[in-house]
């Protein structure tokens, strides 16, 4: 994106210093730099928020990974404790 937007700026100024002074060409110049500068932050932003927002859905993802890993846990110790049960209601009926 910051390349399309660039091309603009750097075509934009082209025609304006075909047709123009020496000072407004130097204005033109600024007013380029400018917009490239302000679309190299746009575009910084952009990846800065991106990277947030990864970051955020990787702890997401790994606050589940651990609840899920934390509830398989009690339910193999629930089966194991009915497992437990049944076995002394079998021997006690045994006897």
């Amino acid at each position: 994106m910051r390349k399309i937007i660039l091309a603009a700026a750097i075509a934009t100024s082209a025609l304006g210093l075909a047709a123009c002074s020496e000072s407004t060409e130097t204005e033109t110049d600024e007013a380029v730099d400018a917009m490239a500068a302000d679309a190299e932050a746009a575009g910084d932003e952009v990846a800065t928020d991106v990277t947030t927002a990864a970051d955020a859905t990787a702890e997401d993802i790994n606050a589940a990974a651990d609840e899920a890993a934390d509830e398989a846990v009690k339910t193999t110790d629930e089966i194991g404790e009915a497992a437990a049960n049944i076995a002394a209601e079998a021997e006690d009926a045994a006897e």
